[in-house]
């Protein structure tokens, strides 16, 4: 087992191939967080108010059920990956975090965007729960340095 466990929702493989990437080349274990109901194209579509993502990125509260959680106690970093949506991090991730013990784990979040950024995304996580601790996220598009991403892991 490694010291890092590096986690992911992707709801259209980006996210994915980019966790699978960082994971790989640096021999961290890696979990994909999966919603008990996968995102359909529809799901996804921002731009009609009655889709599913829209309606759960409107009600912070909303919690999608995942499939399943892992346990984290073997790990110091914690690096949770998303695409993002709404410009902060999709309800999922707020699932995963509240199924799982952060506390004591340094949590690290990157972000999949063409354009947004990643502040926003680990300031609303961070502001959601004071008590665990957030550093300083990394937006990626997949075309970093594996050593970029390991030197901000290592970091």
């Amino acid at each position: 087992m490694s010291n890092v466990l590096v986690t992911y929702f992707s709801a259209s493989g980006v996210t994915k191939g980019i966790a699978e990437k960082i994971a790989s080349e640096n021999d961290y274990d890696i979990f994909e967080i999966v919603p008990e109901e996968i995102y359909t194209p529809e799901d996804l579509d921002w731009t009609n108010k009655n889709s599913r993502s829209t309606i759960e990125m409107n009600d912070k509260s909303f919690r999608p059920p995942i499939a399943d959680t892992t346990d984290v106690s073997g790990y110091d970093i914690v690096v949770i990956g998303f695409p993002v949506w709404w410009y902060t991090a999709p309800t999922i991730i707020n699932t995963f975090i509240e199924s799982v013990d952060l506390s004591g784990k340094a949590i690290k979040a990157f972000c999949t965007s063409g354009g947004s950024g990643i502040d926003k995304c680990v300031s609303d996580l961070a502001s959601t729960y004071p008590d665990l601790d957030f550093k300083k996220g990394l937006r990626l598009t997949g075309s970093e340095s594996s050593d970029k991403i390991k030197e901000w892991i290592d970091d």
